[in-house]
């Protein structure tokens, strides 16, 4: 038995910022690509609260040729001087000590994103290197630190009469997966930022290849509307409604909203508190739908045609090719764990539907002709429902858990409950029946689709409700159908299996697939997004084989590391290249086979590399940004082709294993 040397040396104690260090994760979500960019938006949040608090107008960001990114702003500067506690810089104090800033300080920053005092300091802990430069007070004041630690004492290096803070932070390479900026990525939120906030200029600059771009919009949410809705046709165009209330710890809400609504059928709302964007909602979202229910409601009621008709107009059909923002600056924001896409606080719910029920009246008595249009397209979207209510029924009968009620193609698995089981939704019935001989039937369902399912994006709900291969998902699923977590249709609790995992050809036809699915699932089961449990199975592109040793590789730069492992374990120099009679390609003994499709795998093969747990590489699907999502699925599945050309064009250049 081994000896237990559990004792009190075991306890460590981690001093300043390791445990940052130690557990990066816990406070950037991850080491990858995300959390590498979640550095940069921590730094700007700073400085979009001193433009909050009204201290700032100008925030300038930069990718630098060494790999570096700095932010600076115009606003008050980081104080410098000996900090009433710590005795030491305060400067210091806030970019080496957790839970350390102006944040807490009510009489400092009214409104702010960074809530918890973690966020410079966090990024000072994961960077190698970070300079940080104050001009205040007339003079220009530096501090360097390395992996979070001060390297020297604050110095005076100069004087200036500006004012603002300028951080530079190089990204730790022991620490980060991958330690490169992508511009477009940073862009799109700097752009969202500016969109919020319409008194901030943001000049963002790559100077690794010369790219710029400068962010003021002096529309703020409109802007964003119209942005948002770049690829549809307005059928009424973007609505301003702003106000204020006073929440329950007397501290101020500001309410912006705008919305507007095109010629389809979903819904795209968009919610932020305090500049954060709230993926899953809360109740700011809530007060601004039942607000706009109601109001709607009431004035349809008031007309004489509509009160004669014996369909009523609920919510859902209200919100029919809406598009909206919501832009919530709240004093004390009460968010859902430290990812804060949530927002909890009750108060809220009700000023937001305050103030939108009090403009939104405003607005109606004062356009009578655009809220008819309004009111008649939500009228069409309640006759479509009503049509579908059948189907809708049929539906909901066949969502039982008995498997008599289950689709016919449906392969269910033995083990019922969600957590442990997983399906698979398969394009094509040669794969799908692969996928049913290589399963593990204790936890493994499969689903074969025949064809491509129907584009949702331009289809009405009763010809979405209506195609065979999306009744077959939704009755697989269980979990019901429904744009809205509201939904009465929708009903997460009931989902019967913990993974959803689309698996599709790696050709341009599976491709195709898969964006078809992907759109399915954004526009009516994003909560499933949401929650985690959708995911894309990754197939290998090749098979590498020698003797009787069999390899797969996922793309090209592993196929080239296989091949040149091989060789070398052979001690083959100069293989040359040849195509034998059967069409496959040949260097030095190794026979390379392109998987065309999933069809061309044995049951055995496709167990080993796609659908087994102990080797396969899922994909799991999130949505980081709703409204990237969005006008990524108007661009490529609208009415609109020249959105879709400049997409294609603008992405050629990173397509790779292109299959003519």
């Amino acid at each position: 038995m081994a000896e237990n040397n559990y004792s009190e040396s075991n306890i460590k104690v981690l001093e300043g910022l390791e445990a940052v260090r130690k557990r990066p994760a816990m406070y950037i979500g991850d080491t990858g690509e995300r959390g590498l960019h979640h550095l940069i938006n921590e730094v700007v949040d700073n400085s979009i609260d001193e433009a909050l608090a009204g201290h700032a107008s100008i925030i300038n960001v930069v990718f630098h040729e060494d790999g570096s990114c700095s932010v600076s702003d115009d606003g008050r500067g980081i104080p410098v001087g000996p900090h009433p506690v710590k005795k030491i810089s305060t400067l210091e104090v806030v970019m080496c000590t957790l839970h350390a800033g102006g944040k807490f300080d009510k009489d400092t920053y009214k409104v702010s994103g960074g809530l918890h005092g973690v966020g410079v300091s966090c990024v000072n802990a994961l960077s190698s290197k970070t300079i940080v430069t104050v001009k205040r007070g007339g003079k220009t004041y530096k501090q360097e630190y390395k992996e979070g630690k001060p390297i020297a004492e604050v110095k005076e290096i100069g004087e200036s009469t500006e004012t603002g803070t300028t951080v530079r932070f190089y990204p730790d390479e022991t620490i980060f997966k991958v330690t490169t900026f992508k511009f477009e990525r940073t862009s799109d939120r700097l752009r969202e930022l500016a969109f919020l906030n319409p008194s901030i200029t943001i000049n963002f600059k790559d100077e690794r290849d010369e790219n710029e771009e400068i962010f003021h919009f002096d529309g703020g949410l409109k802007d964003f509307v119209n942005y948002m809705d770049e690829d549809d046709i307005h059928i009424v165009s973007p609505v301003v409604m702003s106000g204020d209330g006073v929440a329950s710890d007397e501290s101020i809400t500001a309410v912006d909203v705008c919305f507007a609504y095109n010629a389809g059928y979903s819904e795209n709302v968009v919610s932020y508190v305090n500049n954060i964007n709230t993926v899953e909602g809360g109740t700011h979202v809530s007060g601004f739908r039942t607000a706009l229910t109601r109001t709607l409601n009431t004035y349809a009621s008031n007309d004489p045609k509509l009160s004669k008709e014996k369909i009523k107009i609920t919510g859902d059909d209200f919100r029919e090719g809406l598009t909206a923002v919501i832009s919530v600056k709240v004093g004390e924001p009460l968010f859902e764990g430290q990812t804060k896409t949530k927002l909890g606080n009750s108060d809220t719910e009700g000023i937001v539907r305050t103030v939108v029920a009090d403009k939104l009246n405003i607005f109606l008595d004062e356009n009578p002709a655009v809220a008819k249009r309004i009111i008649e397209k939500a009228f069409t979207a309640a006759e479509a429902r009503e049509a579908a209510k059948k189907s809708r029924e049929l539906v909901r009968r066949k969502n039982a858990l008995e498997s008599s009620t289950l689709p016919g193609k449906l392969a269910d698995c033995t083990l019922k409950t969600p957590e442990d089981t997983e399906i698979y939704i398969v394009e094509g019935d040669s794969a799908g029946g692969s996928a049913k001989q290589g399963r593990d039937r204790r936890f493994q369902a499969i689903l074969p689709l025949k064809g491509k399912i129907l584009n949702v994006h331009k289809a009405k709900f009763t010809k979405v409700l209506d195609n065979d291969e999306i009744r077959a998902i939704i009755t697989a699923l269980g979990v019901g159908f429904g744009q809205q977590e509201d939904s009465e249709d929708y009903k997460l609790e009931n989902l019967r299996y913990g993974k959803i995992i689309l698996m599709a050809d790696a050709d341009v036809d599976g491709s195709h697939i898969r964006t078809l699915l992907l759109t399915l699932f954004f526009r009516y089961f994003r909560n499933l997004i949401i929650n985690g449990n959708l995911f894309i199975a990754q197939p290998p592109l090749y098979k590498l084989k020698k003797g009787k040793l069999e390899l797969y590789a996922y793309n090209e730069d592993e196929r080239q590391e296989i091949i040149e492992r091989m060789l070398k374990e052979s001690k083959v120099k100069n293989a040359a290249v040849a195509i034998d009679a059967d069409g496959q390609t040949k260097v030095g003994g190794i026979t390379i086979s392109r998987f065309k499709g999933l069809g061309e795998m044995n049951p055995e093969q496709l167990w080993d590399t796609t659908m087994n747990p102990e080797t396969r590489t899922l994909l799991q699907v999130n949505i980081e940004d709703a409204v990237k999502a969005t006008k990524v699925f108007q661009t490529l599945m609208g009415d609109k082709v020249e959105p879709r050309r400049a997409f294609i064009e603008k992405n050629a250049k990173y397509v790779k294993n292109l299959d003519i």
